[in-house]
């Protein structure tokens, strides 16, 4: 199956790709020329996408003979993820006389690169607080490893968990030459998990009550997470929803918002504060207040004006 959508201009793939560090996140991989994802559908296929630019939007293709049904998800996750639909020509018209935004508009930036749920998302970003790059790397790729269906795999079902988990396979013998690929997980092959296990063979560590009483909520129904995608809410609801589940604070919600399309927040972490500092304070040591500070008068854009700022001292 091969498909071109198109996407609202100006766009660019590689802009999107780019935008931040998802793509180097289970089940993504490639680079910014393409991507590809190991998707799980409502069915329960298990099918690899591959995302790629085409002339005025993305071509997404999979190798398998998919249903019409299983095709129209599959272009409506694709549109999703690389935000085919957003319009960001308010925020490139108040970009146009900041020198430091200048190239906003003319590379097609703005946009940024989505999980195809929330809750991937979520869990992902809960993964990036209080450790290195290379530690939410790390236990991304144990979850989807653990927990994950398996590329191939049609289930009976769509609720259903993996068939296997690597912990089987140690069981039965040595793991294959090539990794196995995997889904991201369901909630509710997680929620099936405790905490010890998270803690031990994910190496969550203190993230891991967090994420599985998030699965667990989402599994029961108590929590209905994907509707926050389509919610016209304003951002203060929106951030009130996000903020009241655990493991969620200021940067996180931040970050989340950003990646639901509103920007009147910005995700300040370390990093924030180093680039704030040395661009605007000597690099004197600061803190959340100054950052604020710096891009307030970009109101509904602030989260979007320092994400994509040509910092001076950036390296």
């Amino acid at each position: 199956m091969k498909r071109t959508l198109s996407a609202r201009p100006p766009f660019s793939f590689r802009a999107v790709a780019d935008s931040h560090g998802w793509r180097q996140l289970a089940p993504f991989s490639g680079d910014a020329d393409g991507l590809s994802y190991i998707a799980r559908l409502s069915t329960g296929r298990v099918t690899v996408l591959h995302l790629a630019a085409a002339p005025d939007g993305a071509q997404i293709e999979s190798a398998d003979a998919l249903a019409e049904g299983e095709q129209a998800e599959i272009a409506t996750m694709a549109g999703w993820m690389l935000g085919l639909d957003q319009d960001l020509s308010a925020f490139y018209a108040a970009a146009q006389h900041e020198p430091k935004l200048a190239q906003v508009a003319e590379r097609a930036q703005g946009r940024l690169l989505r999980s195809p749920t929330l809750f991937e998302d979520v869990v992902k970003t809960i993964l990036t607080t209080n450790t290195t790059w290379s530690g939410t790397i790390r236990m991304v790729q144990a979850l989807v490893d653990l927990f994950g269906a398996q590329l191939d795999d049609v289930s009976s079902g769509p609720l259903e968990g993996p068939s296997s988990s690597p912990l089987d396979e140690l069981a039965s013998g040595p793991l294959p030459a090539e990794p196995v690929r995997r889904a991201f997980p369901l909630p509710k092959s997680i929620a099936q998990t405790d905490v010890e296990t998270l803690r031990r063979d994910a190496r969550l560590g203190y993230r891991a009550p967090y994420v599985l009483e998030l699965a667990r909520r989402i599994d029961s129904g108590t929590l209905d997470l994907e509707a926050l995608k389509t919610a016209e809410l304003p951002t203060d609801e929106l951030r009130k929803r996000l903020r009241a589940i655990k493991g969620v604070g200021p940067y996180a919600v931040a970050n989340l918002l950003m990646l639901l399309g509103h920007y009147d927040a910005i995700p300040i972490d370390s990093w924030a504060l180093t680039l704030v500092s040395k661009e605007w304070h000597g690099g004197a040591a600061i803190g959340p207040a100054e950052v604020e500070a710096a891009f307030a008068h970009w109101g509904q854009f602030k989260g979007l004006a320092y994400w994509f700022w040509e910092w001076s001292n950036a390296g």
